[in-house]
């Protein structure tokens, strides 16, 4: 058999409730040339069953299971174990629409010198089972994206919209293992510092679902590990300002999710505080931030989330 021209790589970890519906999404690609590698990452739901019993209906399916070694570990395992010319890595809760991977295919076709490609997201609601559910949708910036822009707002946003050259996955290392948060970030900020060309297309071809189980709590968690990754690139590039941008992120998703008004504000005065220029370095996303720290307390939840997405 031939080897495939993309290999899709999914952590699993007690991913039972969703991991059909993405699945579903994979085989539904119109580009038909690749292999689906699952790694069971020690899951203690039905998660192991329902990869086995795709794998019986379908030869491009291979499931490898695991003792639990964390995200990280579970995706190098995965591209280890693939043959394909790019690696795709997609999370057992998200969806694809039928063209992410003949867009991609064509992408780089037009752009040789990209090595890492992304594209546009949907965001979903959790229980979401199409596209048409979708909350809001993320912006592709024009041209490569930048040192500072991957550590600020990191338009990649998930590890399910990233596509890579089997050459530079090899010659980057794989993701950070043992990281607990930003590990897709750190990788990308990796290969961006070494020269690697990340570009997006601007097309919706992701869908991320949403959750906000426990979320107040994991931004300060995102915030310490992403200032932690940050600081290893002072050197390189502005970080008060990119933390700026950061936390205008966290600000955001706190609206969003309806967590308390003190959250948002939190993160917007922290922004504000590290970088101005920085808060602001897209004006109209940073002013409508500001506004909904503001004006949050007075908007219903479905404004909010399509704003501030």
């Amino acid at each position: 058999m031939p080897d495939p021209l993309f290999s899709i790589v999914m952590p699993v970890y007690n991913g039972a409730a969703t991991l059909d519906a993405t699945i579903a999404s994979v085989l539904a690609q119109r580009q038909a040339s690749f292999e689906l590698i699952a790694v069971n990452d020690g899951s203690r739901d039905a998660s192991l069953a329902r990869l086995e019993a795709w794998q019986a209906q379908d030869s491009r399916i291979r499931v490898i299971d695991q003792v639990n070694a964390g995200v990280s570990a579970a995706r190098n395992q995965g591209a280890s174990a693939s043959r394909g010319e790019w690696i795709v890595f997609l999370d057992a809760d998200d969806l694809w629409h039928p063209d992410k991977l003949l867009a991609h295919e064509r992408f780089h076709q037009q752009h040789p010198q990209v090595s890492i490609s992304y594209a546009g997201i949907a965001f979903l609601p959790s229980d979401a089972h199409a596209f048409a559910d979708a909350r809001a949708w993320s912006t592709v910036p024009t041209g490569p994206v930048t040192l500072e822009r991957v550590l600020g707002e990191n338009p990649v946003c998930t590890s399910s919209n990233i596509v890579v050259s089997r050459q530079t996955w090899e010659q980057s290392g794989g993701f950070r293992i043992g990281m607990n948060h930003a590990e897709d970030q750190e990788w990308l900020a990796r290969c961006v510092s070494q020269g690697w060309v990340l570009q997006g297309i601007a097309e919706v071809l992701v869908g991320y679902r949403l959750s906000e189980e426990g979320l107040s709590v994991n931004l300060e968690a995102m915030l310490n590990g992403w200032w932690a990754l940050a600081l290893e690139y002072k050197a390189h590039c502005n970080v008060d300002r990119a933390r700026a941008i950061y936390c205008r992120y966290l600000a955001r998703r706190a609206l969003r999710a309806g967590l308390p008004h003190r959250v948002a504000w939190h993160y917007a005065l922290d922004g504000l505080k590290h970088s101005p220029s920085g808060f602001f370095n897209h004006p109209k996303r940073g002013a409508l931030t500001l506004a909904g720290v503001v004006l949050g307390p007075v908007m219903t939840r479905r404004l909010r989330a399509r704003i501030f997405a």
